[in-house]
């Protein structure tokens, strides 16, 4: 009977330093294996269409498009690795070994640093296009967003090797049980982290999306006014400049959904006396972040008409047929 019960309570009873269970009634735990699974499985379907419609269209090879790229395939490695992990760790067992657990910390580090360098991108992008059209194709081409994208991976590979470093050189390291996944953050390292992350891209999102809201509505206005009398000539860039706007109000919702899901995590970062990161200390908070990745899919599916186009065309195969790539998607 007591064999019984360590094996209950201990994640690996034959180590005597081995680390407990979190030990949840059975309707509460599978509620919650239920419902991360359901995430999971929408964030990795969703986000893969995404990919694959942005990939294939060759209408859809737009220098935003190729951003929302980016961010879909960070947002797929998300569901993919991340999420099935957390779902493991709710059992408060690590049993993938601590190699795997410098790595699972590595990941979430690079591609949430990735999340939001692209966020901060989307915003430059819309920020040029609303209030600088004219210049708009010069200045944003799709080799420079290209670049932008590689440095984007490169600088969060870099950032999240250096917060990590002594975790890599020795896996396991803070654990202080078998069986645990843990990772301490020593306050100088945390704050950079929180400035890079997020004080600065919210700052600089916040600052360019003020100024897009205030063009947007002056060119509304503008609109409005000349609408009746707008001659055929100028027909064209009238919906030109719709079309900007209407992918500025889209891309907003992203990028608020955004940095509304990343508050919690920071806010809890900032006021916790020490900076250890945890399956139990800061669940919710990550998985909040992580939820974000499945949000900005759907965000696509109800604004975007050209993505409800290509998921049909994914869905009933008829990207299969020769000459797909030049369907007319838009």
């Amino acid at each position: 009977m007591m064999e019984t019960l360590d094996e209950v309570v201990f994640c690996f009873p034959s180590f005597n330093n081995s680390c407990r269970k979190t030990i949840r009634p059975h309707v509460e735990a599978t509620l919650i294996y239920t419902l991360f699974s359901s995430i999971t499985l929408v964030t990795v379907v969703l986000n893969l269409l995404v990919i694959i419609s942005i990939s294939h269209f060759r209408q859809l090879h737009t220098t935003t498009n190729l951003l929302l790229l980016s961010l879909a395939v960070s947002d797929f490695f998300v569901g993919l690795l991340q999420m099935p992990v957390e779902i493991l760790l709710f059992q408060g067992c690590w049993i993938l070994g601590d190699f795997v657990c410098a790595m699972n910390y590595f990941l979430g580090f690079l591609v949430i640093s990735v999340s939001v360098g692209n966020m901060v991108l989307i915003s430059i992008d819309r920020y040029v296009a609303i209030c600088d059209p004219m210049l708009y194709p010069t200045k944003v081409t799709l080799r420079r967003v290209q670049i932008c994208i590689y440095m984007c991976w490169i600088f969060s590979t870099l950032h999240a090797s250096w917060i990590l470093r002594d975790l890599l050189k020795q896996p396991g390291r803070y654990n202080t049980c078998h069986g645990e996944c843990v990772l301490v953050v020593n306050f100088a390292e945390g704050v950079f982290d929180l400035i890079v992350t997020f004080l600065a891209p919210f700052l600089i999102i916040t600052v360019l999306y003020m100024r897009v809201f205030v063009v947007a509505v002056s060119q509304a206005r503008v609109i409005r006014s000349h609408v009746a009398t707008v001659s055929q000539q100028r027909s064209g860039t009238v919906t030109a400049q719709k079309s900007e706007m209407k992918a500025a109000r889209t891309l907003g919702i992203v990028v608020a959904v955004f940095i509304l899901c990343s508050c919690p995590y920071y806010c809890f970062t900032v006021a916790a006396e020490t900076n250890l990161v945890g399956a139990l200390t800061a669940g919710v908070e990550l998985w909040l972040i992580y939820f974000n990745s499945c949000l900005n899919p759907l965000i696509y599916a109800f604004c975007y008409p050209w993505f409800r186009k290509s998921i049909k065309h994914i869905v009933t195969l008829k990207i299969l047929q020769p000459d797909s790539r030049e369907t007319n998607i838009l």
